[in-house]
Protein backbone atom coordinates (compact mmCIF):
# COMPACT_ATOMS: atom_id res chain seq x y z
CA UNK A 1 0.00 0.00 0.00
CA UNK A 2 1.27 3.46 -0.86
CA UNK A 3 2.24 5.63 2.09
CA UNK A 4 0.16 8.72 2.73
CA UNK A 5 1.31 11.66 0.58
CA UNK A 6 2.04 15.11 1.89
CA UNK A 7 -1.23 16.92 1.35
CA UNK A 8 -0.44 20.49 0.46
CA UNK A 9 -4.01 21.35 -0.55
CA UNK A 10 -7.11 19.52 -1.70
CA UNK A 11 -5.68 19.68 -5.22
CA UNK A 12 -2.00 18.82 -4.83
CA UNK A 13 -0.18 15.70 -3.56
CA UNK A 14 3.55 15.32 -2.92
CA UNK A 15 4.49 11.68 -2.46
CA UNK A 16 8.26 12.28 -2.23
CA UNK A 17 8.74 15.93 -1.18
CA UNK A 18 12.00 17.27 -2.64
CA UNK A 19 12.14 20.92 -1.60
CA UNK A 20 15.80 21.26 -2.65
CA UNK A 21 15.10 20.15 -6.24
CA UNK A 22 15.74 22.75 -8.92
CA UNK A 23 12.48 21.95 -10.73
CA UNK A 24 8.99 20.59 -10.26
CA UNK A 25 6.96 18.19 -12.39
CA UNK A 26 3.18 18.58 -12.19
CA UNK A 27 1.32 15.40 -13.17
CA UNK A 28 -2.28 15.34 -14.42
CA UNK A 29 -4.15 11.98 -14.27
CA UNK A 30 -6.15 10.32 -17.03
CA UNK A 31 -9.95 10.02 -17.00
CA UNK A 32 -10.88 7.93 -13.98
CA UNK A 33 -7.39 8.34 -12.56
CA UNK A 34 -6.15 9.90 -9.35
CA UNK A 35 -2.97 11.46 -7.99
CA UNK A 36 -1.64 8.17 -6.61
CA UNK A 37 -1.16 6.90 -10.18
CA UNK A 38 2.00 9.00 -10.26
CA UNK A 39 3.53 7.61 -7.06
CA UNK A 40 6.11 5.57 -9.08
CA UNK A 41 7.08 8.72 -10.98
CA UNK A 42 7.62 10.63 -7.74
CA UNK A 43 9.74 7.84 -6.28
CA UNK A 44 11.86 7.52 -9.41
CA UNK A 45 12.51 11.24 -9.87
CA UNK A 46 13.16 12.28 -6.26
CA UNK A 47 15.21 14.07 -5.08
CA UNK A 48 16.25 15.58 -8.44
CA UNK A 49 12.72 16.68 -9.32
CA UNK A 50 9.92 17.59 -6.92
CA UNK A 51 6.86 15.77 -8.28
CA UNK A 52 3.40 17.20 -7.66
CA UNK A 53 0.29 15.21 -8.61
CA UNK A 54 -3.11 16.82 -9.16
CA UNK A 55 -6.07 15.28 -7.35
CA UNK A 56 -9.34 16.00 -9.16
CA UNK A 57 -12.57 16.41 -7.15
CA UNK A 58 -14.96 13.47 -6.85
CA UNK A 59 -12.53 10.63 -6.03
CA UNK A 60 -10.80 9.06 -3.05
CA UNK A 61 -10.46 11.65 -0.25
CA UNK A 62 -12.38 14.17 -2.44
CA UNK A 63 -15.27 11.81 -3.20
CA UNK A 64 -17.76 14.02 -1.32
CA UNK A 65 -17.10 16.84 -3.81
CA UNK A 66 -18.90 16.99 -7.15
CA UNK A 67 -16.87 16.06 -10.21
CA UNK A 68 -15.85 18.89 -12.50
CA UNK A 69 -17.19 17.87 -15.91
CA UNK A 70 -15.78 20.78 -17.89
CA UNK A 71 -12.08 20.95 -18.83
CA UNK A 72 -12.01 24.75 -18.86
CA UNK A 73 -13.43 25.00 -15.34
CA UNK A 74 -11.04 22.30 -14.16
CA UNK A 75 -8.13 24.17 -15.76
CA UNK A 76 -9.16 27.47 -14.15
CA UNK A 77 -9.25 25.93 -10.70
CA UNK A 78 -6.06 23.90 -11.10
CA UNK A 79 -4.06 26.80 -12.50
CA UNK A 80 -5.13 28.97 -9.57
CA UNK A 81 -3.74 26.34 -7.19
CA UNK A 82 -0.46 25.99 -9.09
CA UNK A 83 0.36 29.69 -9.07
CA UNK A 84 1.50 29.20 -5.48
CA UNK A 85 4.11 26.69 -6.73
CA UNK A 86 5.64 28.90 -9.40
CA UNK A 87 8.63 29.85 -7.23
CA UNK A 88 10.60 27.07 -8.98
CA UNK A 89 10.49 26.01 -12.66
CA UNK A 90 7.38 23.96 -13.48
CA UNK A 91 7.04 21.25 -16.13
CA UNK A 92 3.54 19.94 -16.86
CA UNK A 93 2.90 16.27 -17.71
CA UNK A 94 -0.50 14.75 -18.42
CA UNK A 95 -1.83 11.48 -19.80
CA UNK A 96 -5.06 11.20 -21.82
CA UNK A 97 -7.55 13.67 -20.30
CA UNK A 98 -4.61 14.88 -18.23
CA UNK A 99 -2.74 15.93 -21.38
CA UNK A 100 -5.62 18.15 -22.49
CA UNK A 101 -5.90 19.61 -19.01
CA UNK A 102 -2.12 20.20 -18.80
CA UNK A 103 -2.31 22.15 -22.07
CA UNK A 104 -5.15 24.35 -20.83
CA UNK A 105 -3.38 24.92 -17.51
CA UNK A 106 -0.17 25.80 -19.38
CA UNK A 107 -2.04 28.49 -21.34
CA UNK A 108 -3.37 29.97 -18.12
CA UNK A 109 -0.05 29.89 -16.27
CA UNK A 110 1.79 31.51 -19.16
CA UNK A 111 -0.91 34.16 -19.30
CA UNK A 112 -0.03 34.91 -15.67
CA UNK A 113 3.64 35.28 -16.54
CA UNK A 114 4.85 31.83 -15.46
CA UNK A 115 7.79 30.62 -17.57
CA UNK A 116 7.23 26.88 -17.96
CA UNK A 117 9.96 24.31 -18.54
CA UNK A 118 7.71 22.43 -20.94
CA UNK A 119 4.44 20.67 -21.66
CA UNK A 120 4.54 16.86 -21.98
CA UNK A 121 1.36 15.42 -23.49
CA UNK A 122 0.87 11.65 -23.44
CA UNK A 123 -1.83 9.44 -24.92
CA UNK A 124 -4.04 12.21 -26.26
CA UNK A 125 -4.71 13.72 -29.65
CA UNK A 126 -4.06 17.43 -30.15
CA UNK A 127 -6.76 19.83 -28.91
CA UNK A 128 -7.53 20.77 -32.53
CA UNK A 129 -8.31 17.15 -33.46
CA UNK A 130 -11.87 16.48 -32.31
CA UNK A 131 -13.70 13.16 -32.47
CA UNK A 132 -17.41 12.75 -31.83
CA UNK A 133 -17.16 10.34 -28.89
CA UNK A 134 -20.03 9.77 -26.47
CA UNK A 135 -18.88 6.98 -24.21
CA UNK A 136 -19.98 9.03 -21.20
CA UNK A 137 -23.58 8.62 -22.39
CA UNK A 138 -23.42 4.79 -22.32
CA UNK A 139 -24.92 2.77 -19.50
CA UNK A 140 -22.65 1.40 -16.77
CA UNK A 141 -22.01 -1.81 -18.69
CA UNK A 142 -20.83 0.10 -21.74
CA UNK A 143 -18.59 2.32 -19.65
CA UNK A 144 -17.04 -0.70 -17.94
CA UNK A 145 -16.41 -2.36 -21.30
CA UNK A 146 -14.49 0.68 -22.49
CA UNK A 147 -12.37 0.67 -19.33
CA UNK A 148 -11.56 -2.97 -19.96
CA UNK A 149 -10.71 -2.28 -23.60
CA UNK A 150 -8.18 0.38 -22.67
CA UNK A 151 -6.57 -1.86 -20.00
CA UNK A 152 -5.85 1.04 -17.68
CA UNK A 153 -7.96 -0.07 -14.71
CA UNK A 154 -7.23 -3.01 -12.43
CA UNK A 155 -9.52 -5.87 -13.53
CA UNK A 156 -10.19 -6.73 -9.89
CA UNK A 157 -11.72 -3.30 -9.35
CA UNK A 158 -14.00 -3.73 -12.34
CA UNK A 159 -15.24 -7.03 -10.92
CA UNK A 160 -16.12 -5.60 -7.50
CA UNK A 161 -19.67 -4.15 -7.36
CA UNK A 162 -18.91 -1.96 -4.33
CA UNK A 163 -15.83 -0.43 -5.93
CA UNK A 164 -17.70 0.10 -9.21
CA UNK A 165 -20.47 1.95 -7.39
CA UNK A 166 -17.83 4.24 -5.94
CA UNK A 167 -15.73 4.91 -9.06
CA UNK A 168 -18.19 4.96 -11.96
CA UNK A 169 -19.66 8.41 -11.17
CA UNK A 170 -16.28 10.15 -11.42
CA UNK A 171 -15.17 7.99 -14.34
CA UNK A 172 -18.28 9.09 -16.23
CA UNK A 173 -17.69 12.71 -15.22
CA UNK A 174 -14.10 12.57 -16.48
CA UNK A 175 -15.18 10.99 -19.76
CA UNK A 176 -17.75 13.75 -20.19
CA UNK A 177 -15.09 16.40 -19.60
CA UNK A 178 -12.79 14.82 -22.17
CA UNK A 179 -15.44 14.16 -24.81
CA UNK A 180 -17.19 17.54 -24.62
CA UNK A 181 -13.96 19.55 -24.60
CA UNK A 182 -13.40 22.12 -27.31
CA UNK A 183 -10.43 24.51 -27.33
CA UNK A 184 -11.30 28.17 -27.19
CA UNK A 185 -10.67 30.12 -30.37
CA UNK A 186 -10.22 33.54 -28.75
CA UNK A 187 -6.99 34.60 -27.11
CA UNK A 188 -3.66 32.77 -27.29
CA UNK A 189 -4.04 29.10 -28.26
CA UNK A 190 -0.34 28.21 -28.42
CA UNK A 191 1.99 27.70 -25.50
CA UNK A 192 5.43 29.27 -25.78
CA UNK A 193 7.22 26.50 -23.88
CA UNK A 194 8.57 23.37 -25.63
CA UNK A 195 5.99 20.64 -26.31
CA UNK A 196 6.86 16.94 -26.03
CA UNK A 197 4.30 14.34 -27.11
CA UNK A 198 4.28 10.62 -26.35
CA UNK A 199 1.93 8.19 -28.08
CA UNK A 200 1.31 4.46 -28.44
CA UNK A 201 1.43 3.00 -31.93
CA UNK A 202 -1.73 0.96 -31.26
CA UNK A 203 -3.70 3.54 -29.27
CA UNK A 204 -7.31 3.47 -30.54
CA UNK A 205 -7.82 7.05 -29.38
CA UNK A 206 -4.80 8.67 -31.05
CA UNK A 207 -3.41 8.33 -34.56
CA UNK A 208 0.11 9.46 -35.42
CA UNK A 209 -1.32 12.43 -37.32
CA UNK A 210 -3.47 13.43 -34.36
CA UNK A 211 -0.44 13.21 -32.08
CA UNK A 212 1.76 15.22 -34.44
CA UNK A 213 -0.92 17.92 -34.63
CA UNK A 214 0.20 19.03 -31.16
CA UNK A 215 2.99 20.87 -33.01
CA UNK A 216 0.45 23.54 -33.97
CA UNK A 217 -0.29 24.26 -30.32
CA UNK A 218 3.17 25.49 -29.40
CA UNK A 219 5.43 28.22 -30.72
CA UNK A 220 8.60 26.62 -29.37
CA UNK A 221 10.43 23.32 -29.95
CA UNK A 222 8.34 20.20 -30.60
CA UNK A 223 9.23 16.53 -30.22
CA UNK A 224 7.17 13.38 -30.79
CA UNK A 225 8.01 9.98 -29.30
CA UNK A 226 6.15 6.84 -30.35
CA UNK A 227 6.10 3.73 -28.17
CA UNK A 228 4.74 0.29 -28.86
CA UNK A 229 1.40 -0.39 -27.22
CA UNK A 230 -2.08 0.93 -26.74
CA UNK A 231 -3.62 3.75 -24.74
CA UNK A 232 -1.73 2.88 -21.57
CA UNK A 233 1.63 2.29 -23.19
CA UNK A 234 3.14 4.33 -20.35
CA UNK A 235 2.44 1.43 -17.97
CA UNK A 236 4.41 -0.98 -20.16
CA UNK A 237 7.25 1.49 -20.78
CA UNK A 238 7.35 3.24 -17.40
CA UNK A 239 11.17 3.30 -16.99
CA UNK A 240 11.67 4.68 -20.53
CA UNK A 241 8.92 7.27 -20.07
CA UNK A 242 10.37 8.45 -16.75
CA UNK A 243 13.85 8.63 -18.26
CA UNK A 244 12.56 10.66 -21.20
CA UNK A 245 10.86 13.14 -18.86
CA UNK A 246 13.92 13.36 -16.59
CA UNK A 247 16.30 14.00 -19.47
CA UNK A 248 13.98 16.61 -20.96
CA UNK A 249 13.73 18.54 -17.68
CA UNK A 250 17.49 18.29 -17.11
CA UNK A 251 18.14 19.69 -20.59
CA UNK A 252 15.83 22.65 -20.00
CA UNK A 253 16.56 23.72 -16.43
CA UNK A 254 19.57 25.95 -17.23
CA UNK A 255 17.37 27.86 -19.70
CA UNK A 256 14.48 28.02 -17.23
CA UNK A 257 16.74 29.30 -14.45
CA UNK A 258 18.09 32.14 -16.61
CA UNK A 259 14.57 33.29 -17.54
Amino acid sequence: MAEAPERTSAWIRRFQPSPAAASQLVCFPHAGGSAVYFLPVARAMAPSVDVLAVQYPGRQDRRAEPCVEDVHELADRTAAELLAWADRPLCLFGHSLGATLAYEVALRLEREGVDLVGLIASGRRAPSRHRDERIHELDDKGLIEDLKRLSGTDARMLADPEILEMILPYVRGDYKAAETYRPRTSGETRVSCPVVVMTGDADPHVTNEEAHAWSAHGSGPFDLHEFSGGHFFINDHAPAVIQLISEFIESRIPTANRA
